[in-house]
């Protein structure tokens, strides 16, 4: 493992009771294929929990967990291991390139802002890649997923397909953004709280 894909998968990030971490042995892949088997993960099927493993190890992953830690002032001794409730997975060389996909949070902690927070982290460590040249990530979802993207990435609709029935706000959306390596890169603060 390179020395930027070390510190990229060693980080984390609190807003008590969640936390976001990088590093993905901390990711069930049994429950992320459970997930992948529903119908609110449209896009993907599972896969045997080795390649899964095998996939979120040479991938940036970002796991969103809820702590069942009890208090500090807490008698209480016990296993508390955090619940996984959320993921974003970024394909990348930790240096050039990062391809957005398999954002998901659990239906019963939607509407919380954790989405955007757990994105927000994501457009973090984005921001943090000095020689990146760009960021991607396709969607069907023009309703919800286009302005959500365009507002917290600062990514914009690159390039989309349409089926000859379909107009413009149909089909697959292609979002990019440039990044610091990019000769034409301009800069769009961004940081997750």
């Amino acid at each position: 493992m390179s020395t930027s894909s070390s510190k990229l998968q060693h980080q984390s990030w609190t807003k008590s009771p969640y936390f976001v971490s990088t590093d993905p042995n901390l990711i069930p892949t049994s429950t992320l294929n459970a997930w992948f088997a529903t119908e609110e993960v449209y896009w993907a099927n599972p896969i045997p929990d080795q390649v899964l493993r095998e996939t979120l190890q040479n991938s940036l992953c970002f796991g969103l967990y809820k702590s069942n830690k009890k208090s500090p002032e807490s008698t209480e001794t016990g296993d508390h291991e955090p619940e996984f409730i959320g993921i974003a997975r970024c394909i990348t060389d930790f240096t050039t390139f990062i391809y957005l996909t398999d954002v998901f949070i659990l239906p019963q902690y939607q509407g919380n802002g954790l989405g955007t927070w757990l994105v927000e982290c994501v457009q973090e460590v984005v921001e943090s890649m000095p020689y990146l040249r760009r960021s991607l990530l396709f969607t069907e979802d023009w309703k919800r997923s286009v302005p959500f993207y365009e507002k917290l990435m600062g990514m914009q609709v690159h390039q989309y397909q349409l089926p000859t029935d379909e107009s413009e706000g149909q089909g697959l959306a292609v979002l990019m953004r440039k990044g610091k390596g990019n000769p034409s890169y301009e800069e769009k603060p961004k940081s997750c709280n």
